[in-house]
């Protein structure tokens, strides 16, 4: 899936207003996550994890200004050695996003964190792309991923979802001016209509299903005492013994 346009879009009001949000967010959630390597996967533009405090962090990505240049579907980091995965907005721009989360899967420890944003088809944003005159490129060029849906794509790699977020309710208009006049709407969409943000962000948890030791099935029934049989000597007999 091509991403191109972001950024062209990045610079514009509505880029400015969505990667806010975001990045408010993320702050949030990965302030107070701590480990040895946490990663960022695309979107290098925006260095999403400039608050965390985890010594050594990385940008990862197919282009741009990376750390680690890769394919995202075969990432070069060994398994069960990253603490925090971020990955802003890669799923709904990607032609493979079940191979990039099993690749997160993999590389991230037990306990591991992952970070993920989206565009929700559930919001005036999703529907604009079914709009016509809709432009095809970014946003709008994505196939956007429902929070349901990635739900069950992360419960089939046995994660739990900790928490998520909805955010910016207002229409995606490219007009600042226009943005402000909805502005209002981020307090509204909190409290009536949640589900409906244009962006999402989830925090799920890699967990490890734990091995239970199968002992033997031990007979422990105690084995019958035998009994003791004297023993007769040779003439015993013959001396009424």
């Amino acid at each position: 899936m091509s991403i191109t346009g972001i950024d062209e879009w990045l610079s514009t009001p509505q880029g400015r207003y969505v990667i806010t949000w975001e990045q408010d967010k993320i702050d949030a959630v990965v302030d107070d996550l701590f480990g040895y390597n946490a990663l960022q996967l695309g979107l290098p533009q925006i260095p999403l994890l400039a608050h965390n405090r985890i010594p050594l962090r990385q940008i990862a990505g197919e282009n741009g200004r990376v750390d680690v240049l890769c394919d995202l579907r075969e990432l070069p980091f060994a398994a069960n050695s990253i603490d925090l995965v971020v990955l802003p907005h890669i799923l709904e721009f990607h032609d493979d996003p079940h191979q990039i989360l099993r690749e997160v899967e993999r590389i991230l420890i037990p306990d591991g964190q992952l970070v993920v944003t989206g565009f929700n088809p559930l919001s005036l944003w999703g529907v604009r792309r079914k709009l016509p005159k809709c432009p095809d490129t970014f946003p709008m060029n994505g196939d956007y991923i429902s929070v349901l849906r990635l739900k069950d794509w992360l419960q089939l790699l046995n994660f739990e979802v900790d928490r998520g977020n909805f955010g910016c309710y207002a229409p995606p208009c490219q007009n600042e001016k226009w943005l402000h006049r909805w502005h209002f709407l981020e307090a509204a969409g909190d409290r009536w209509w949640s589900f409906a943000g244009g962006v999402y962000l989830l925090r799920a948890i890699k967990r490890v299903k734990g091995m239970r030791l199968i002992m033997p099935a031990w007979n422990q029934k105690k084995a019958p005492a035998k009994a003791l049989t004297p023993i007769i000597h040779k003439g015993s007999e013959k001396r009424g013994i």
